[in-house]
Order: structure tokens, then sequence, then C-alpha cells
């Protein structure tokens, strides 16, 4: 290369114009000059975008919370559930009707039971994820439960989320039910709410219809032998609810006279009696077996065989069907469901044969005046006489009567307090009435 010439790259980049002592022979000041001016027209750029954003908010997004949600509940509730039965499951679904998010939908239930139920008496639980179900903590006051589910919630705008639920009437616990009084139905209202302070709204109002257990005497003889062959009848306890059941017995009250047998696999088994300790003269005989267990919409029946012994007085007596949940360790201590009764002429040894009984006349069950309870003069579809009701007195109500407590004393039956006529005089059954317990 000849002294004083330049390479071609540095000649390219020699300005045409006149030539200034700054940049003469150094490339790198161009290059800095280009990069500042680059720089200021990015800043410019960003600086109108963000005035574009000042000017224009309502391009930007709305973080979420930054408003009041606008939310809806509602709950898809059982059309019935079971008396003294185990919880049916149903939905709640929450929407969001708004343009702001929530982080913390709450949902809220009221549930009027009427006055005839005590604080025991009903169950809500939920589940928002996994396979476990978990209580809902109610107050009581009058007949109305009221609670919260304990965990809140997201629901984005223009969004829902479905809550599992399950709602019961156990009238008490396993092994304690408890059954002073009942209800015919359940209004349940459904509320959502927002963070700690957000109102309720976006109520829901569903009935629930409450079925009991049907327990039925058929087919029962008018007559039988005293110390004569045994009469046989069926007896049948029918769940017409949606409600499963458990701790289920079923049990025949008859007098101290009378021998119980059940048909078991084509074989005769004889049960053994109970007594409540001071009801001695009632015998009640378990003929399904104890904390036996109930499908919904299902019925279970059984074929009885009944004998009076010689020493029978002879006389009209009864034998009356009584349905117990949930019974404790003391005899007949439980929610207790009664159905008819049946009337049996007990002859002296060595008269006629039984007679079948056909469709006769119900009769009203009388019941104790120490159990507070109405009596209903409907039939109860046999031949047996007519149910009672622990609650309206109107026709068609399963007994919903016993009462049960920790540390009480032992209770029957309480609408087997009809009387058991034995010749010209009464025995038994005038003491099955309802006993509080003391805590």
């Amino acid at each position: 290369m000849r002294e004083g010439a330049r390479p071609a790259l540095l000649r390219r980049a020699r300005p045409t114009g006149p030539r200034h002592h700054a940049s003469r022979g150094n490339p790198l000041n161009t290059t800095a000059r280009n990069a500042r001016s680059s720089a200021a027209a990015v800043g410019g750029a960003l600086l109108i975008a963000a005035a574009a954003a000042v000017l224009a908010p309502a391009a930007t997004a709305a973080p979420a919370d930054s408003g009041p949600p606008s939310l809806a509940a509602s709950s898809a509730a059982p059309k019935e559930i079971g008396f003294a039965g185990l919880p049916v499951d149903f939905t709640t679904t929450v929407t969001n009707t708004g343009v702001y998010d929530t982080s913390s939908a709450r949902l809220l239930y009221r549930i009027d039971a009427g006055i005839g139920v005590e604080s025991n008496a009903v169950s809500l639980e939920y589940r928002l994820s996994g396979t476990a179900w978990k209580k809902v903590p109610l107050s009581f006051a009058d007949g109305v439960f009221s609670g919260e589910v304990p965990e809140t919630f997201p629901v984005a705008a223009g969004k829902s989320r479905i809550v599992q639920m399950r709602l019961g009437l156990p009238m008490g616990t396993p092994h304690n039910g408890d059954s002073n009084g009942g209800t015919r139905q359940l209004k349940m209202t459904t509320l959502v709410s927002y963070g700690a302070s957000g109102v309720a709204t976006g109520d829901d109002v569903d009935i629930v219809k409450v079925d009991g257990l049907d327990v039925t005497l058929s087919g029962v003889p008018r007559t039988a032998i005293a110390g004569g062959p045994g009469v046989t009848f069926k007896a049948t306890v029918a769940n017409p609810s949606a409600s499963a059941y458990a701790n289920l017995t079923d049990v025949l009250f008859a007098n101290r006279h009378t021998t119980v047998e059940v048909l078991r696999s084509g074989r005769w088994t004889e049960l053994p009696h109970l007594t409540a300790g001071n009801e001695p003269d009632v015998y009640g005989y378990d003929i399904i077996g104890k904390d036996a267990s109930l499908a919904p919409h299902s019925r279970t029946t059984v074929t009885v065989r009944l004998t009076y012994r010689k020493d029978a007085p002879t006389g009209t007596t009864t034998v009356h069907p009584c349905a117990i949940i949930n019974e404790g360790s003391s005899p007949f201590l439980g929610t207790t469901e009664c159905g008819a009764f049946a009337s049996i002429t007990v002859k002296a040894h060595g008269t006629g044969g039984s007679t079948p009984t056909p469709t006769a006349t119900p009769t009203s069950t009388p019941s104790s005046a120490t159990t507070g309870a109405a009596t209903s003069g409907s039939t109860a579809g046999t031949s047996t006489g007519a149910t009672t009701s622990g609650t309206s007195g109107t026709s068609g109500t399963p007994t919903q009567l016993a009462h049960t407590g920790s540390g009480g004393t032992s209770t029957t039956a309480a609408v087997a307090a009809a009387l058991v006529i034995a010749g010209g005089g009464t025995i038994g059954f005038v003491g099955l009435r309802r006993r509080r317990g003391h805590s």
C-alpha cells in the first residue's frame, strides 16, 4: 500500500462534506453519534406510547378484585330427603356475571326446618376438591339453621364454579338418634358474597320435602289361640325417599306372653325379646337385625310367626311395628317411626284356630299425654289401623315421636302407647311413653 493511502472500508466511511477535526481519521465517533440518535428515537416512541396509555385507560385490563364482582348462586337442591336418613348430594353453582374477578367467593345457607326440631336435626356438608366431605358449621335459632362454607374460592369474571354439597336431616348422631318432633319440609336459601365485608346477594330458595319410613304389617290374623300354633304375617319397612338409611332396627312390639320367630333362608329362627327396664310387660323383637341398612327407594319384608303361650290372657291385644334409627345402647332409644298397629283376639286353649284379618276400619292409635304428640285419623293403607304424627297431626305423615339424649333413661316407641286389652283388664303399652333424659 502506498504512503498516504487508506483502506477501502474507511474511504467509504469518509464524509463527503467539509472535514471536521473531531471526526478526522476516527470512525468510532461516527458510530457513537448514530447510537445516540437511535436511543433518542426509541425513548421518544416509548414516551408517546405511555402518553397514549394515559389518554386511553380503557384499553388496558382491570386487575383482579379492583371492583365489586357481581355474583349469583343457584342450588339444584334435592327434591326430597329421608327423615333421620343419610344426606343427599346436590350442587350449588356460583356465577360471576360482572367484569371484575373475585378471589374470595363465599357461600352461605339458611335452612328453615320449623319449630318441631332440635339443634342437632340438620346436617350440611361441602366438597370443593378431593373426595372428603367437610361439615358446614350451623347455628340454630327458632327452627332455622344458618351457616357458611368455611372455605372461599375464586370466580373469574364471566365464569362459574360448581360446589358439591349434601343435605341431611339426621335427627341426632349415629347411635344417638333424637326425634323430639319432626318436619315435613325444609326451606333452604342459598346466598353468595365475596371478601370479608361483601353483602350477601344472589339468593336462591328451594323447598325440600321430608319423607319418613313406612312401617307396616300385612296379613295379621284376627284371632290366635293361647298355647296353639303360631300366626304368620308380613312386616315391611319401605323407604320412599332419596336418602339411604343406616343403623336401622325394625321392632315388633307385643305383650310378654309371646314368642316371635322370623323366616330366614327357609328356616324359622326364634328371636330374643327385649324390654325397657321399666316396661317389663312389653316385649320388643328385633325382626331385621340391629343396625341394618336400607337403600333409597327400597324396602325390606320379613315373614313373622307369632305364638301366644298357654299363660296368655284371653281377649284383644295388639302388635305394633316401629322403625328405630340410630338406636343407642339402651333398647328402643333412638329416632322412632311407628306404623299402624294390628289387633288380635287371643282365645283360650282348645278353641278354634286363627282367622285371617280382612281389611278393617282403621282406629287411631292413642298416645301418652306425656309425649306431646298429635294423633292422626288417617289410614296406613293396611288392615292394621292408623299412623300418628309427631308434628302437624295431618294425615299421611310418618310417626316421628321418640326422644333420646345422652344419659337418658330407656324410652320405648311412643306410639306403641296403644292399650293392650286382655279380658276385662288393661295391661302393658300404657307405659310406652317418651321420657326425657338428664344430662
